[in-house]
């Protein structure tokens, strides 16, 4: 899909690359060299028409969703982004550790500044060890709701799946369409002090679905043979929702997970929040017909308006009819089937055992939820528009993460004081009932702090943390992903963490990097803190990221190049 650009005046461009870094932590970033994958990234606007109106929106070299960007584990990808668009850019690319290319991570303003209209920087990363369905995505401002696509890495050659190979395999994102200028829309939303408007649809691989105004024909489609089995890469592009999938009279057998294979579990539906990946296998195993994917809500919060209309694709035979279709809404879960959510949850095991770490140096106890802040504007009836005439906001441990004007990364790197401290708390400061007993008279007892604030690792520390959901405002799974890293989700539960009930899975516990906090419950996630420089975690609802809903983690260098980060690369954007 995407154009690899294998001219020679990109590969001069790589050799340049590698020859301005340290050697040593080159080589350390891939101990296995495979190829070297290049591909041209544009930022470029599009006219669609979508919903019985035409638009421009921001994409990838006018594609929606992106290009694909096909790799095998252990190869080098090298993508040049050039911002032809009138709105700042960067492309995070999702899953990926990038171990020693912390530069190259893309979060604005905590590892790079934006790429600005005009503008080029080239990303440079190593898939080392690492197969299964990723993506990337934008991560300026709210742009990722059009800007993404898949990040497709096979294993290596001659390496077969640990499944039988499916007869042919499919990718499938699940997003949101708004009508409105992404990017004003955020400042708009972010200036009201209150929530962002509903979507005006899901879609399927960018299609609305026939149940959305003027979209009859704007569908997904998938041709299927029976008695064949297809592989889907299922891929969370959404910006504020989560989302149940499902197929109509088909059972879907989960393979994968964050890019990490699992043992098989077969299920009637699942749940993606932004961030997460899963690959299913599905057989057509039913009688010829034209048989519905159907993605729809899933809302955990109370009191929160969102799009209930199905988006729906077709998964269909070969020898159907037009007018052979089965509508699949009765198979999706209700709307707030948190049952649902877990039972999933409790199905995924990693193939691979024996790896979690099982000693602790550092045990963390984060609390995530929603705040209201009292309003502090002159003009009140614009900008605290929150509960009770507050201000929306989010926090980890009760502080709502503020970005900073200069990256983080850069900060650090160069000790440059008053970009960020380093007092981010280990634990809350206060305990209480997270779950049932937080204040609920907001905005008066609701408020958070807020500040850069950083948590400092040591390299090669073994942390345990748990993630808490509180209910100050309203109890919600949340999807946090951490940057840079996988994790071990070794337990979960509901209600308030307690550790002498709490029970943990420390043999094969599935290994991701984006975790949904059970709504009113906890995760406990461990991991090695073995990738030196600035990691953000936060949650995947991109309202609460901007809300705050955050921390960085400074990961502290070890010994030797192996173990200690690289200089920038030549080109990185300037604020």
């Amino acid at each position: 899909m995407v154009k690899l650009v294998t001219t020679f005046k990109y590969a001069l461009l790589s050799l340049l690359y590698l020859y301005s870094h340290n050697w040593l932590h080159v080589m350390a970033q891939s101990p296995k060299a495979g190829s070297t994958r290049f591909y041209d990234f544009k930022v470029q606007l599009l006219e669609v028409n979508k919903l019985c109106n035409t638009r421009n929106i921001v994409t990838i070299n006018q594609k929606y969703p992106g290009p694909v960007v096909y790799a095998q584990e252990d190869d080098r990808v090298i993508v040049k982004l050039t911002n032809e668009s009138p709105y700042n850019a960067t492309i995070h690319w999702h899953g990926v550790r990038q171990i020693l290319s912390c530069w190259s991570d893309g979060p604005s303003y905590i590892t790079q500044c934006p790429v600005q209209p005009g503008q080029s920087f080239t990303y440079n990363f190593t898939l080392a060890g690492q197969k299964g369905t990723l993506f990337w995505h934008a991560h300026f401002s709210w742009l990722r709701a059009t800007v993404y696509g898949a990040l497709i890495v096979y294993p290596k050659k001659g390496v077969p799946y640990p499944f039988k190979q499916p007869y042919e395999e499919h990718i499938v994102i699940l997003g949101e369409y708004w009508q409105q200028d992404l990017v004003q829309l955020e400042k708009t939303v972010m200036a009201s002090g209150t929530a962002a408007p509903i979507a005006d649809a899901y879609t399927i691989n960018g299609h609305p679905g026939p149940k959305y105004n003027c979209s009859a024909n704007d569908v997904y489609k998938i041709d299927v043979l029976p008695g064949k089995t297809y592989m889907l890469r299922l891929i969370g592009a959404l910006l504020n929702m989560e989302s149940f999938f499902s197929i109509a009279n088909h059972k879907l057998t989960i393979v994968e997970a964050d890019g990490e294979y699992t043992k098989p579990f077969t299920t009637d539906q699942v749940m993606l929040g932004p961030g997460q990946t899963l690959n299913v296998l599905v057989t057509a195993d039913q009688p010829i017909g034209r048989y519905s994917m159907a993605m729809g809500p899933y809302m955990s919060a109370q009191h929160v308006a969102f799009q209930n209309i199905t988006s729906i694709a077709y998964f269909q035979y070969l020898g159907a009819t037009q007018n052979s279709v089965v509508l699949p809404a009765s198979l999706l879960p209700r709307f707030n089937d948190n049952l649902a959510v877990k039972t999933v949850m409790d199905g995924l095991k990693s193939l691979e055992t024996g790896n979690v770490p099982k000693e602790i140096d550092t045990n963390l106890f984060f609390t995530v939820g929603m705040n209201v802040n009292k309003c502090g504007s002159r003009t009140p009836k614009q900008n605290c528009l929150g509960v009770n005439g507050g201000v929306m906001a989010a926090s980890m441990n009760n502080n709502s993460f503020i970005r900073p004007d200069t990256p983080i990364l850069q900060a650090y790197y160069d000790h440059t004081n008053g970009h960020f401290t380093e007092d981010f708390p280990g634990t809350p400061l206060k305990f209480y009932d997270f779950v049932n007993g937080a204040p609920n008279s907001p905005p008066n007892n609701t408020g958070s702090t807020h500040g850069t604030r950083t948590k400092v690792l040591e390299y090669g520390s073994r942390v345990q943390l748990i993630l808490q959901d509180t209910g100050t405002v309203t109890t919600e799974n949340h999807p946090i992903h951490l940057h840079g890293y996988s994790f071990y989700v070794v337990g979960y539960g509901s209600g308030n963490y307690n550790p002498q009930t709490a029970s943990f899975n420390l043999v094969d516990p599935p290994y991701m990097n984006t975790i949904g906090v059970p709504v009113g419950g906890w995760a406990a996630i461990r991991f090695i803190a073995d990738n030196p420089g600035v990691w953000i975690m936060h949650c995947h609802l991109e309202l609460h990221f901007d809300w705050g809903l955050s921390v960085a983690f400074i990961v502290k260098n070890g010994q030797g190049p192996t173990e200690t980060l690289p200089n920038p690369p030549p080109d990185m954007p300037r604020c």
